[in-house]
């Protein structure tokens, strides 16, 4: 815990310079090529681009300790009110994909594991090792044009049919439709999230496979899993109770990071679906030059990030508590 804000002020220092070496001009580009001198001098004073750098930073530090982002450069809107619509977005995309890549990852693992060297174990390795190896893009494309184009089962981009009103509340779909009980947005919302998040879980999902394989056997060989089948225990007890809770901390170590990743926007998910999550949202922020857009999306990716590692941290004890120890 005493990590995190050291962690985060190298981050926002790292983020800043960074951002402001990227060559372009945020007022030429909000102004256009054809902008006079004058113009882009007096803009550049307007949004502070004229100060010292240490000056930007302070007066981006001050703002970022009061809860403040700024706004965006290009839309002139509160940098918090746009990731309040446009995170909830990548969120609710993350946690369907992550559960689709922990349900079916650690599953075939274990499977993988407890049958070694089984028809299933090398069938799940080769399709872990084909998920890890596949673009995201190439597969994307791939799933929309069989199940939308081709067998018009599920639709095509976006996160709600057209003709499907809602009212955002906490702007997550799904909950947002329990809420209100419109099952029929809910479904929609559900189809529509089908084939962006099953694209998104296939890296997840296969290193997650490999870990909780590796690690099983790993754990599978210790004298104390023998004593245990000596003892006469059943082999789904062996597993269960005594293995997989023993493995499951490099698995977890897995999952943390992924969902950190899949947190920070699935840039290439979240254009081939249409889907308006923070992912996009940075990409045009960074087409843009919008310093402040950047700086307040990449400041909040990394604070989901670190916070994300330290609850990991925690739930090592909880799972093995030597660790306590």
């Amino acid at each position: 815990m005493a990590q995190v804000i050291p962690t985060l002020l190298g981050l926002s220092v790292l983020v800043f310079l960074m951002i402001h070496m990227v060559p372009g001009d945020p007022a030429e580009m909000m102004l256009g090529e054809r902008a006079n001198e004058n113009s882009l001098r007096e803009l550049r004073h307007q949004l502070g681009l004229d100060q010292p750098l240490y000056v930007q930073y302070g007066k981006f530090m001050g703002r970022l300790v009061q809860g403040d982002l700024g706004r965006a450069l290009r839309t002139n809107e509160k940098i918090t009110k746009e990731i309040k619509e446009h995170f909830p977005a990548t969120l609710e995309l993350s946690l369907v994909a992550i559960t689709f890549a922990i349900v079916f990852g650690m599953l075939a693992g274990i499977v993988s594991a407890t049958r070694q060297y089984s028809v299933f174990d090398y069938g799940s390795m080769v399709l872990s090792l084909i998920g890890v190896s596949m673009p995201i893009f190439w597969l994307g494309l791939v799933l929309m044009i069989i199940f939308s184009v081709k067998l018009a089962w599920l639709p095509l981009s976006g996160r709600l049919s057209y003709d499907i009103v809602l009212e955002p509340i906490t702007h997550l779909y799904l909950v947002d439709s329990l809420l209100q009980g419109n099952w029929v947005a809910f479904k929609d919302a559900l189809w529509h999230l089908i084939m962006p998040a099953f694209t998104l879980s296939t890296i997840p999902m296969a290193i997650i496979a490999r870990m909780t394989r590796s690690s099983m056997l790993e754990v599978l060989r210790q004298d104390y899993i023998r004593t245990a089948k000596a003892k006469g225990l059943s082999p789904r007890m062996v597993h269960y109770k005594h293995a997989l809770r023993n493995a499951l901390i490099p698995v977890v170590t897995i999952i943390g990071l992924q969902f950190s990743i899949l947190l920070g926007g699935a840039i290439l998910t979240e254009t081939i679906f249409a889907w308006p999550g923070i992912g996009s949202w940075l990409l045009n922020s960074v087409y843009a030059r919008d310093f402040n857009a950047v700086q307040g999306g990449t400041m909040l990716i990394a604070m989901v990030f670190v916070l994300i590692n330290v609850v990991v941290d925690i739930m090592y004890a909880w799972i093995n508590p030597r660790i306590k120890v």
